[in-house]
């Protein structure tokens, strides 16, 4: 029997609104979201999280956020894959996106933004207002295959962020 899948979304740490002419997706990471990515990484890693695949927005915020949880979790930053459609992305969207994912990976993490974020977390049966910047929301799936990925298969295992007290 293959392992089940584990499902992490993480919301991209902090940004900075230093220049406030910047592109939306090339805001850079603020001081506090340089702080809390490897602090939250680390809770990945305490938890015994090693991905098989990372997704990844190509806004920088998350992409930053990507590279160094990747480093955190010795994971290499050619394995993480950069895509353009989790920017902005509906729930529907980033649902189809990890829908596509090969049954190999069993851990996966998706590093992406809200509102898309909480919307999917409620409709897979996770209870929360909000995913805070860098927070991190975990799924068991009752599955082997990432194509059967719905509210029926999803458990929630855990909910994380920053200001959480461990």
């Amino acid at each position: 029997m293959t392992q089940k899948k584990k499902l992490i979304l993480v919301r991209h740490a902090k940004s900075s609104w230093d220049i406030p002419w910047l592109n939306d997706h090339d805001r850079p990471l603020a001081k506090r979201g340089l702080d809390d990515a490897p602090k939250m990484a680390n809770r990945l890693k305490k938890k015994g999280v090693y991905p098989d695949l990372m997704l990844s927005s190509t806004a920088l915020r998350a992409a930053e956020t990507a590279k160094i949880t990747a480093k955190i979790l010795g994971v290499s930053e050619d394995d993480i894959s950069w895509e353009k459609g989790l920017f902005h992305a509906s729930p529907h969207q980033i649902l189809k996106i990890i829908r596509m994912q090969k049954d190999s990976v069993n851990t996966l993490l998706v590093f992406g933004h809200n509102p898309g974020f909480n919307d999917l977390i409620t409709y897979l049966g996770g209870e929360l207002d909000n995913l805070p910047t860098s927070g991190q929301f975990g799924f068991n799936l009752k599955t082997e295959h990432w194509a059967e990925l719905k509210p029926e298969t999803a458990e929630v295992w855990f909910f994380d962020f920053p200001k959480k007290k461990s």
